[in-house]
C-alpha cells in the first residue's frame, strides 16, 4: 500500500474513533477522499481486501457454537426476521423505482430482492464492539444477538457460495472427509504455541487449506475458510486463535472498506437513496422487536437485542460487492449502501450508549406486549431458601462454599456465569445457578429475599465486585457483605462502599501457607 493511502486511512479512522464511532466509518470516508484525489483501486489492494473477507469468515467459523445456533430463539428469530426484512426492503426499493428515483430505475424484482437480502443483515463488527464496551457479552440479550449475527453470516456465506453460478467438480466430495482431519488439526493447534507461529497457522488454515483447497475443486473459497474454522471451533484454543488473528483480519478489512470508496464518489442520487434506506431502518428494528417478543423474551432483553442490531451490515456491502463484480449491479449501489451503513452506525451508536435510559423510559409502555409465559432463561431468578449467596464460583468461591456448608449447613447458593462449569459443580453436590453478577440483567431478574443474610463477592475482577455492591445497595440489602481483593489499594474502595469484611487473597494465602508448613518444621 502507498504511504498516502495508509496516512489517509489512519487519519480518517482516528478522527471517527475520537468522536466515539466505529473506525470503519473513517475508512469508508478515506476511500471517498482518495477517490477524489485521483487514486484508483489497484489489483494488490483488491487482493488484500479479499483476504480480509476470507479471514473474517474463518474467525466466524472459529466462534460457531452449533448448540447455540440450534436454539429456536436464535434460528427461528433470524429466519423470520430475515424473510420479513428482505421482503420489506424489496418493497421499499420497488417503490423507489415506481417513484422514478434514478438509481432504482434499472432494478427488476430479482435485483431488488437481492438488495433487500443484503439490507436485512446487521453489523457483527458494530454489535460486538457495543457489547464488549458494555461488558455484556455473557448476558442473554447479547448471546441471542450474537447468535442471530452468526446465522445471518451463514446465510450470507450461502449466497457467496452460489453466486459464482458454477457447479463444483467431482473432487469436491473430499469435503465430506474433512471431519477426519479434525484430530490432526487439534494436535497441530496444541503444538504451535501462542506466538507468531499461531498466527501463521491460522492464515495457513484459512487461505491454503480452506480457501485454496475449496477453490481447486470448484467451491467458493470463502466457504472453505468458514468450514475449516468450524472444524476447530470445539477446541479450547480456538478462541485464542481467533484473538490472535483479530488485528490481522481487521487490518486487511481496512482495504475492503477503502475499495468501496475508491470505486465511486457520492452523488445526489446515491445520497437520496441512502437517506431513504436510513429512514426505513426503524421499521427493520420494529421487526426485530416483534420477533423477539414472539419468542417470549422480556421487554428488556428484546429491546437491548433490538438496539444492538439496529443498523446495516458490512456483510451487506460484501454481498453487494460480489453482485457488482458479477455485473448484476452498478458500483453506484455500493456507494449508496456504504453511505446508508455509515449513517446507520451514526444513529445506532448513541441509541446503544443510552440503551438503559431508553429501557427505563419506554419499557413500562412495552410491557403490555410481553408474554406471560417467559422464555426459560429470561424468567425471574429465584434464590430459594438460601441464606448465603456466593457470587463467583472459581477456586476461591468453591473453597468458601465447602467451608460454609460445613459450618452452617446446606443453605448456600453459588452463582456462576460460566455455563460450562455448572455440570462439574453440581456433580460435586453444590447448589449453583447460572448468572452474571456484573450484568444489569441479572439484578433486574433476581428476587433477593429477606432471608439472605450474607453475600460473598468472589469474582476475579475488582470492578465487578464493586458493581455488585452497588446493585445490592440499590435493592436495600440489609445483610452482611464480604469481598475478596488481590491488591492492598483495592481495600479502601470496598470499605468506602460499606463492605463488612475484606479478604486479601495473596496475603491470606501466604499466611495460610506458613501455618500449614510450621507443624512440619523440625523443633528448634
Amino acid at each position: 500500500m502507498e504511504p498516502t493511502l495508509i496516512a489517509v486511512a489512519f487519519g480518517c479512522g482516528m478522527v471517527v474513533n475520537l468522536i466515539g464511532l466505529p473506525p470503519l466509518l473513517g475508512f469508508l470516508a478515506a476511500g471517498f477522499m482518495l477517490n477524489a484525489m485521483g487514486y484508483q483501486p489497484s489489483p494488490a489492494l483488491n487482493k488484500i481486501a479479499d483476504l480480509g473477507v476470507t479471514l473474517l469468515l474463518f474467525t466466524i467459523g472459529l466462534k460457531l457454537n452449533l448448540h447455540t445456533l440450534m436454539r429456536r430463539d436464535v434460528w427461528g428469530t433470524t429466519s423470520v426476521h430475515l424473510l420479513l426484512s428482505t421482503l420489506f426492503f424489496t418493497l421499499i426499493l420497488l417503490v423507489c423505482k415506481g417513484l422514478g428515483l434514478a438509481l432504482a430505475l434499472s432494478l427488476d424484482w430479482k435485483l431488488a430482492l437481492l438488495l433487500g437480502f443484503a439490507l436485512s443483515f446487521s453489523s457483527t463488527v458494530f454489535a460486538v464492539k457495543v457489547l464488549e464496551d458494555r461488558s455484556d457479552m455473557n448476558a442473554l440479550y447479547a448471546r441471542i444477538a450474537i447468535g442471530v449475527l452468526v446465522m445471518q453470516d451463514l446465510f450470507a456465506v450461502a449466497f457467496l457460495t452460489f453466486s459464482s453460478g458454477k457447479w463444483p467438480s467431482i473432487w469436491a466430495l473430499w469435503v465430506l472427509g474433512l471431519p477426519l482431519l479434525r484430530p490432526l488439526l487439534f494436535k497441530l493447534l496444541e503444538r504451535v504455541g501462542h506466538g507468531e507461529l499461531l498466527v501463521l497457522f491460522g492464515v495457513f488454515l484459512a487461505l491454503v487449506v480452506g480457501a485454496a483447497g475449496f477453490e481447486m475443486v470448484g467451491l467458493k473459497p470463502d466457504l472453505g475458510a468458514l468450514i475449516i474454522g468450524m472444524l476447530l471451533a470445539a477446541h479450547p484454543a480456538a478462541a485464542g486463535l481467533a484473538k490472535a488473528l483479530f488485528n490481522l483480519k481487521d487490518l486487511f478489512l481496512v482495504c475492503f472498506f477503502l475499495t468501496i470508496g475508491l470505486n465511486g464518489l457520492p452523488t445526489q442520487e446515491t445520497m437520496v437513496l441512502a437517506l431513504v434506506l436510513v429512514l426505513a431502518l426503524p421499521l427493520k428494528s420494529a421487526l426485530y422487536y416483534l420477533v423477539y417478543s414472539g419468542a417470549h423474551l422480556r421487554v428488556r432483553t428484546a429491546l437491548l437485542s433490538t438496539l444492538a442490531l439496529s443498523n446495516f451490515s458490512e456483510f451487506g456491502l460484501i454481498v453487494a460487492a460480489i453482485a457488482a463484480k458479477a455485473g448484476w449491479l452498478s458500483h453506484e449501489w455500493l456507494v449508496a449502501l456504504s453511505l446508508a451503513l455509515a449513517a446507520s452506525f451514526m444513529v445506532s451508536a448513541p441509541l446503544n450508549g443510552h440503551s438503559e435510559r431508553i429501557y427505563h423510559r419506554i419499557g413500562r409502555w412495552l410491557k403490555g406486549l410481553q408474554a406471560s409465559n417467559l422464555h426459560p432463561e429470561d424468567r425471574p431468578i429465584e434464590l430459594g431458601d438460601a441464606e448465603v449467596i456466593i457470587l463467583g464460583m472459581g477456586r476461591i468461591g468453591q473453597g468458601a462454599y465447602a467451608e460454609l456448608e460445613h459450618q452452617v449447613g446446606p443453605v448456600i447458593l453459588g452463582v456462576e456465569n460460566d455455563s460450562d462449569k455448572l455440570p462439574a459443580l453440581r456433580a460435586q453436590g453444590m447448589n449453583v445457578i447460572e448468572g452474571d453478577a456484573t450484568d444489569t440483567d441479572f439484578w433486574d431478574k433476581v428476587l433477593l429475599s429477606n432471608q439472605v443474610n450474607l453475600v460473598l463477592l468472589a469474582m476475579p475482577h475488582h470492578s465487578g465486585n464493586l458493581y455488585a455492591i452497588e446493585k445490592l445497595r440499590s435493592q436495600a440489602f440489609s445483610g452482611k457483605i464480604a469481598a475478596i481483593v488481590r491488591f492492598e489499594d483495592e481495600i479502601a474502595s470496598l470499605q468506602a462502599y460499606g463492605v463488612d469484611a475484606v479478604f486479601n487473597v495473596y496475603n491470606e494465602a501466604g499466611s495460610g501457607f506458613a501455618r500449614h508448613v510450621i507443624p512440619h518444621l523440625p523443633d528448634r
